[in-house]
């Protein structure tokens, strides 16, 4: 029987294990793949503690496998199904979780992956990266705008300087002064993360910022906001829908479709986004990659690989 990582029970890490797991059918609309990579993301653990998604209903069944996003190959097709075969690359979304062996794709918002990404640089691409790529392109910004991005040095962050810089806008990164060095090879400016936000920006863009990117929520989002004049052009996904309400702003509005992810397969390409993969670990260390991003610490992007 192939293994998983999962979680059994809603609580914290003695909830977690690799275990052994029925083989997914591919219902329909659905692809089952031989997960190659899977990406590791903060929404992992918040689900193990009884977060959930917007829109989620029905009762989660246990045990419940790990994982959002991941990256492999077509091994089985589910009736009505089109454009994929067995035997494609591809990467997407998870239906069930991605930390295994095998995982469903839902096929209307999973794409082939191009010969030159890699398993790995795929699989981190549906949650973080698509995240940002939304959020950018939801404030449409002309080139030479200025752009603040809050959280500039965790996975979504990472991506959404690399995309805002792609598009020509310019951009102020706040994170703390360890990642310093990490945000400004971004090519954004950095502001340290803490109190007194809100001036050090106005320091390092005197003309000012158009628009702010939130990752952080809590007082971050609440100084941030004081930043600019029009508050509809603040967006967070790091703050609850009333929060962000509240100042004015919205929360990124997902597009989940198949052509976001050709267009950031096309970015990783060009050079123009880097998915900063960090660390890599395979699924029997599972336990040790979901700490990594638990722990908060992490910088850029953190993967289980799967063996073929």
């Amino acid at each position: 029987m192939p293994k998983a990582y999962v979680f059994t029970r809603y609580g914290g890490p003695e909830t977690e294990a690799l275990t052994e797991v029925e083989r997914p059918g591919a219902g329909p609309g659905q692809i089952l793949v031989a997960v190659r990579a899977a990406g590791v993301n903060p929404v992992d653990w918040k689900l193990r503690g009884g977060f959930r998604r917007p829109g989620e209903s029905g009762e989660r069944v246990f045990p419940a496998v790990f994982g959002s996003e991941a990256a492999g190959v077509v091994v089985a097709v589910g009736e009505g199904v089109s454009g994929f075969a067995v035997g494609d690359e591809v990467f997407g979304n998870t239906v069930d979780g991605g930390y295994a062996e095998y995982a469903l794709l839902p096929a209307a918002v999973s794409a082939h992956k191009p010969a030159g990404l890699s398993f790995t640089d795929a699989a981190t691409l549906p949650v973080a990266a698509a995240t940002a790529y939304d959020g950018v392109r939801q404030l449409d910004l002309p080139e030479g705008a200025t752009l603040l991005v809050t959280g500039a040095g965790g996975g979504v962050g990472a991506a959404a300087v690399q995309i805002a810089r792609a598009f020509g806008v310019r951009v102020v990164g706040v994170a703390s002064e360890s990642k310093k060095d990490f945000v400004e090879s971004l090519g954004a400016v950095h502001v340290p993360s803490g109190p007194g936000l809100a001036e050090r920006v106005r320091d390092a863009a005197p003309e000012g910022v158009d628009a702010v990117f939130d990752l952080v929520g809590d007082r971050t989002l609440a100084e941030a906001a004081t930043l600019l004049a029009d508050r509809t052009r603040l967006i967070t996904a790091g703050a609850p829908p009333a929060t962000v309400a509240e100042l004015g702003g919205s929360r990124v509005v997902r597009a989940r479709t198949a052509a976001v992810l050709d267009a950031l397969a096309d970015l990783v390409l060009r050079g123009a986004l880097n998915p900063h993969v960090t660390s890599a670990f395979p699924l029997e260390r599972a336990e040790e990659a979901l700490r990594a991003v638990e722990g908060g610490h992490a910088r850029g992007k953190i993967v289980i690989e799967v063996a073929g």
